[in-house]
């Protein structure tokens, strides 16, 4: 207690010596004018020197800092603090610095340092031999090292993943940059790149101006480039990136985006373009953009609140021409890319939602950017309004009531054809969905209808009602009702590439008709409930029947929304119909019949399974009749028995997932439609399987059985680095293949002289649709990533190059990123790009 008492007197006398600057005195004012706390061992006067020396685990807490060594010197004279043993200061804001010695002032504010280190709150780190701090925000480090990366916690010494070594590194904490003069960046102490200037903001900064991390590129028709964004930050809530390009083929690109942010939303403007220097590198109109000596692009999105629940907003796309974004590489959110088919989606919308409604009106415009396409057979739908509102519990009937209204207007120069193939199951000579097939002379038996030309509008109200009601053994009756209404008008152009003969149509007159759809009907649940020594079991029966009236005017509309139908267990019980839009409504009586299992093993296993079919009671089966795009026809709906739906989960454990979904022939159950997979997620290892199988479809232009296998995975290494792979096969192309070549080298046997002799195909069976692996590396300083990916070319489909990329990824925390992505390829056809140029 006594010692206690004595180091607090000590520690008072000298907080108020290093306040006032000068001794201790019977007069001395009752408050000093900045208080010091100070706790040492014991205080050491020098009346020689003018000195006064804490001594024995000092601790001094001044100004938001606290300094601690074992002695702390102050010189009243030259008003200097000198600290020395395990010196340490830590500041206000979380920042730790310790050195060998510290002569700093007596605020603590500038001084010298000697074998500095400095940790920063989010665990940047500087060291330097010697270094110094002027007006308290300045720090100077010679010979200085910075990371971001945390030390080796077995071996502190070894140098950490990166670091940049400067012959100087001045940190002006004013400014919020850090700048290096003479800098070598060095990964595990090996010097890889040599910077004589750069400077970066420090660990404050969160939006600051200057240069972003650079961008490469590499193609035949733009030559070698490196794009050096640059960023002005305007403002909190503005700011403005320009980027400018150097191509040494092609000349300057510019890019820029403006950014915006307001009190109720935010929008963002996105433009390129160039003025081309060699515009022979591409092929000339309509192939690609030779003509054009300036190409470019516009893009624009926001949304904005109206209040809570309203809001609306825009994603628009604008370019010269088709081919801009594939070849200068230009990012595009609004892109929608398959494998054969890119388009540019342009929308407005005005969205409004409550707890039971929603409100969205929306408009459409799409670009085509395939060369197979024609931007005349592109719809432009405008407006597309729906509405729903549901009402719980109705006094008067109980239950739940919906309304449900859809308004679409459709606007197409050209109608889409599809010719129905006329060949062999396997070979396959007319391209799907491309501008040059065939449908010259229109005819419904051999020639489908895509999309529509001219005009169609179409408006629908629904209302229905459904009511759950359980009996008192349990069993769960759920009776329904719902009527529906449509107006349509339909102003046809039978305009195509090919200037169809649209007097072999139906009827091409313009026309306003409306046709109306009730239903009713009940479904029946009985869940069945076992608790066993293993876990706990439900078996239900379901039962469904809808009874409606015919389909009418199938055949005068133009099928938009509904041409892509899956029957599955998803919709084996939908109430509203099988069709997956508005345009198409399911007639006749129908029944629905399944079976659920559903099982809980454990804490983490379970099973979930369903069998089901449905059955075609009376009226006209509408999946039997076929409209323009012969929708229905093929799906397994279309017979009065239908096949089977089938659904498998199986989860053994918490880390292995099983799923299947599958259709069967309701007579001898051959497999029309399989997807399955099987996933596995560890600590060290994931992997997953997929498997998927769709027999033809030719009534809708799809003769070739689709059959694929999927394999994927990763693998931790180390606990940083990860390495990872798939692999596509496509299980059909070598039948495919060996059919090709009995016809072709049919053709040749009648022809020797004019058709060159095929070579048959001795690949197998597991021929490979597309591979990929890569390598990662991850820790809290660092990302980087490689990775390859192939794309095998399917000839019979219309492809003809393989496509070949290797991506590059490093990413250093606080210093920035930089990417680099190559096509190996040389280009593929469609791309615009001339082969002298590839």
């Amino acid at each position: 207690m006594a010692r206690f008492a004595a180091a607090t007197a000590l520690a008072s006398s000298l907080a108020y010596l290093l306040a006032a600057g000068g001794p201790v005195s019977a007069q001395a004012p009752a408050k000093p004018p900045e208080r010091m706390v100070v706790d040492a061992r014991e205080l050491v006067y020098d009346n020689d020197k003018n000195t006064v020396a804490a001594v024995g685990d000092v601790q001094i807490l001044y100004q938001g800092r606290t300094i601690e060594a074992d002695r702390v010197v102050y010189d009243r004279g030259a008003k200097r603090v000198v600290a020395t043993g395990n010196a340490r200061i830590t500041e206000a804001n979380g920042t730790v610095i310790t050195g060998d010695r510290f002569n700093l002032t007596d605020d603590f504010r500038d001084g010298f340092i000697d074998s500095l280190s400095v940790v920063n709150p989010d665990k940047t780190r500087f060291t330097a031999p010697r270094a110094e701090r002027t007006d308290g925000e300045t720090f100077v480090f010679d010979k200085g090292i910075y990371t971001a990366c945390e030390p080796c916690k077995d071996n502190p010494e070894r140098p950490p993943f990166w670091q940049v070594r400067s012959a100087r590194i001045i940190h002006k904490k004013a400014e919020q940059t850090i700048y290096y003069e003479d800098a070598r960046l060095e990964f595990l102490g090996i010097p890889m790149a040599y910077i004589p200037y750069m400077s970066g903001p420090d660990s404050t900064v969160k939006r600051k101006s200057g240069f972003l991390s650079p961008s490469f590129i590499n193609t035949g028709p733009l030559g070698f480039g490196i794009g050096l964004p640059y960023f002005f930050n305007l403002a909190p809530n503005y700011d403005l990136t320009v980027t400018p390009t150097f191509l040494t083929r092609q000349g300057v690109l510019g890019q820029a985006e403006w950014r915006h942010r307001l009190v109720n939303g935010s929008y963002a403007i996105r433009g390129a373009g160039i003025f081309q220097q060699e515009q022979e590198a591409f092929l000339e109109t309509p192939f690609g953009a030779r003509d054009s000596k300036f190409r470019g692009s516009l893009e624009t999105s926001g949304k904005f609140f109206i209040n809570p629940r309203w809001n609306f907003g825009w994603n628009v796309t604008m370019s010269t021409d088709r081919w801009f974004y594939r070849n200068y590489r230009i990012r595009n959110e609004s892109l929608s890319t398959t494998t054969y088919l890119q388009e540019a989606i342009s929308s407005v919308y005005l969205n409004g939602q409550s707890a039971d409604a929603w409100f969205d009106l929306r408009g459409y415009y799409f670009q085509t950017l395939s060369s197979t396409d024609w931007q005349k057979q592109q719809p432009v739908v405008l407006p597309v309004l729906d509405y729903n509102k549901r009402i719980h519990k109705p006094s008067f009937l109980g239950g739940e009531i919906a309304f449900n209204v859809n308004v679409t207007n459709l606007t197409r120069d050209a109608t889409a054809y599809q010719q129905l193939p006329t060949q062999s199951a396997y070979l396959v000579t007319t391209p799907g969905y491309s501008l040059y097939d065939g449908c010259a002379i229109y005819q419904k038996s051999t020639c489908l209808v895509r999309g529509l030309g001219g005009n169609i509008a179409r408006a629908t109200a629904e209302v229905s009602w459904r009511r759950n009601f359980i009996d008192p053994i349990g069993q769960v009756w759920t009776p329904y009702a719902s009527l529906r209404a449509d107006i349509l008008s339909v102003s046809p152009s039978m305009t195509g590439y090919a200037n169809a003969n649209a007097s072999n149509l139906v009827d091409t007159s313009d026309e306003v008709f409306g046709r109306a759809m009730p239903a009713i009907g009940l479904m029946y649940r009985y869940p069945f409930v076992a608790k066993t020594g293993f876990g706990t079991h439900i078996i239900e029966p379901v039962a469904q029947i809808v009874a409606r009236p015919n389909e009418t005017n199938h055949l005068r509309i133009a099928n938009e929304d509904a041409q892509s139908l899956v029957f599955d267990d998803n919709n084996l019980f939908e109430w509203s119909g099988k069709f997956s839009g508005y345009d198409r409504l399911e007639g006749g009586s129908r029944a629905n019949i399944g079976a659920l299992y559903t099982g809980r093993f454990g804490q983490d296993a379970y099973a979930n399974l369903l069998l089901g079919q449905s059955y075609h009671l009376g009226g006209r089966n509408s999946f039997a009749s076929g409209d323009l795009s012969n929708t229905g026809l093929d799906s397994g709906l279309d017979t009065r028995r239908s096949d089977y739906v089938a659904r498998a989960q199986l989860s053994p454990l918490k880390s292995i997932i099983l799923t299947s979904a599958a259709r069967f022939n309701e007579s001898n159950f051959e497999m029309q439609r399989i997807d399955a997979a099987a996933t596995y997620s560890g600590s060290v290892v994931s992997a997953s399987v997929g498997y998927a199988r769709y027999e033809p479809q030719p009534n809708l232009g799809i003769t070739r059985r689709r059959e694929g296998l999927s394999l994927s995975g990763s693998l931790l290494v180390t606990s940083n680095w990860r390495l990872r792979g798939g692999v596509l096969f496509d299980l059909d192309k070598y039948k495919f293949d060996r059919e090709r070549y009995r016809e072709t080298y049919a053709s040749y046997l009648a022809s020797p002289s004019t058709i060159a002799q095929p070579t048959y195909p001795n690949t197998g069976p597991f021929q490979t649709a597309s591979t990929s692996f890569g390598i990662n590396y991850t820790d809290e300083c660092t990302i980087f990533d490689v990775s390859y990916s192939q794309s095998y070319a399917d000839r019979q489909a219309g492809a003809t190059k393989d496509s070949r990329t290797v991506m590059f990824k490093l990413e250093l925390r606080t210093l920035g990123e930089v990417s680099y992505s190559q096509n190996l390829d040389q280009g593929s056809v469609g791309d615009g790009v001339s082969s002298a140029s590839r």
